[in-house]
């Protein structure tokens, strides 16, 4: 099995001063797999990409990236790609000229580099010439990712990468990145955006005071028993009320904050409870219109998480 894994992290551990930014992490990232990282500010995210790009060296632990044991030296390891704290890029060139400059410091020649094709993955064809101080965030980030696909990286690092993006820029971060998973990249990606990690990501790592609070499969996240808050519409609110007070394990949340319209019901539920309403509704000839959460499964979960591993620090 260790074999398929991109990286493979054991009892990792770093320091700044007295400050434990991790603290015996172990982190299982497989070929072809999209990883999400996630954790307040502070919580070691950063850090930890820094490790996985050679930009710092573990304190205590072992960390195999592609196979290989990662030495004391501070180099990126063959086969990695990625950025943290944002893309270096020269503000004075152009965006094909910044790739340029790039593939020639990795001696690549610039003409056979692919620089045109990776402009066009992450959609800067058109502003190719432009010089990049003009480039808002999104378009710098999107540079960024054009200059990590120039190595063509078997994993793939990113910090924020959604940053700035507008949905069009968006659209083409996803497709790349889904695209280089189906391809057998390993990606591993921090973000605050809840709703692109579970859009791009089929497992997660919870950070939290430099400690794992949790590592796996977004599915297994969403099904641990914790009640979460959904938002019902539905053709009869009046009835819907009524019949969510009368199923067992479903409490009516007389919140306005939540609610924000008079039509739309909360209730706080475990799933199987909510599937017994959902069923309860439909006998009673209750269309329903929308049932979603009103925090995601993966956001509720970081929030109890994060909040239980401060408390017990």
């Amino acid at each position: 099995m260790d074999t398929l894994l991109a990286v493979r992290a054991r009892g990792i551990t770093k320091c700044f001063g007295d400050v434990v930014a991790l603290d015996g992490v172990d982190l299982d990232v497989t070929q072809g797999q999209i990883h999400g990282l996630v954790g307040p500010n502070g919580a070691g995210k950063t850090t930890l990409l820094g490790l996985l790009l050679g930009l710092a060296v573990a304190d205590g632990g072992g960390l195999e990236i592609l196979g290989t044991p990662v030495g004391r030296a501070l180099a990126a390891p063959d086969g990695v790609a990625g950025f943290v704290d944002g893309p270096g890029l020269y503000p004075s060139l152009t965006a094909r000229q910044n790739l340029a400059a790039l593939a020639a410091l990795r001696g690549q020649d610039a003409r056979t580099a692919g620089i045109d094709d990776v402009l066009a993955q992450v959609g800067l064809t058109d502003v190719a010439d432009d010089r990049a101080r003009g480039f808002s965030l999104g378009m710098r980030q999107r540079l960024g990712l054009a200059a990590a696909l120039l190595t063509r990286p078997r994993l793939l690092v990113l910090d924020e990468p959604s940053n700035g993006l507008d949905p069009a820029g968006k659209k083409h971060v996803h497709g790349v990145l889904t695209r280089l998973a189906d391809e057998g990249t390993a990606v591993v990606l921090s973000s605050h955006r809840m709703d692109d990690l579970e859009a791009l990501c089929s497992e997660v790592t919870i950070l939290a005071t430099g400690r794992i609070a949790f590592s796996g499969p977004l599915g297994k996240l969403a099904a641990e028993n914790r009640e979460l808050d959904y938002r019902l519409l539905t053709s009869d609110t009046h009835a819907a009320r009524e019949l969510a007070l009368g199923t067992d394990g479903v409490r009516v949340v007389d919140d306005a904050g939540l609610r924000n319209d008079a039509d739309v019901l909360v209730v706080r539920a475990l799933v199987p409870a909510l599937d017994e309403l959902v069923v309860g509704l439909v006998r009673a000839g209750i269309a329903l219109r929308e049932l979603a959460p009103v925090v995601s499964p993966l956001e509720a979960a970081f929030l109890a998480l994060t909040q239980q591993q401060e408390a017990g620090r």
